[in-house]
């Protein structure tokens, strides 16, 4: 005997895909959803639809965007000179709600990690390598997340850009060893914002 309707087993299984969702999450939100109106339904749908639909990548710094080239990359206020790299777009949204930094950014969507088979060919580099090129960028903050896979991300970056005579610098440790970005607090990026170091 099944434990559910193969409807309401096929979307559990679909909720489990995403990260952070575990079973039992995932049949909360399954049984959320059949409790709610179809009209949320279908909103979530359309949501996610268009969402797939209508954000790519910004061809400057890879950030998800419905716009070409993004709001970071387009905003003239924002300093040419200085390029925080992060791993994944929603760490920008960490950095931004400390309203500190002023430059640009650039996602590398993901981190070197050689277990799980990611080596630098799999990181989105190519488009950074023409942004230096360009000679306007002074400094390179690597944000990568405090883990294994950030630290060897950063110590490959420092020692593939710093011969470009551009200074290399690494956010302070501030930040928990073993978190990500996404979950850092206001104060916390902040202060490794401020104590980042050359590497």
């Amino acid at each position: 005997m099944k434990e559910y309707a193969e409807p309401i087993a096929k979307l559990i299984d679909e909720f489990r895909k995403l990260p952070g969702i575990g079973t039992k999450t995932a049949q909360r939100l399954a049984y959320s959803v059949l409790r709610r109106p179809r009209e949320d339904a279908e909103r979530l749908s359309c949501a996610i639809m268009e969402v797939k639909e209508k954000i790519g990548y910004c061809s400057r710094c890879n950030n998800f965007s419905d716009r070409e080239p993004c709001l970071f990359c387009a905003d003239p206020s924002r300093s040419a000179e200085t390029i925080c790299v992060v791993e994944e777009p929603s760490d920008i949204l960490a950095i931004e709600k400390t309203r500190e930094y002023q430059g640009q950014y650039h996602v590398l969507h993901g981190a070197l990690s050689p277990i799980n088979g990611i080596g630098p060919a799999d990181l989105k580099l190519k488009n950074l390598i023409g942004r230096l090129r360009e000679g306007q960028v002074k400094e390179l903050i690597i944000a990568t997340n405090p883990n294994i896979e950030g630290e060897a991300t950063a110590i490959y970056l420092a020692r593939l850009f710093k011969p470009l005579g551009i200074k290399v610098s690494r956010i302070a440790l501030g930040l928990p060893v073993g978190s990500d970005l996404e979950f850092a607090d206001e104060v916390t990026m902040s202060k490794a914002l401020e104590g980042r170091h050359e590497l």
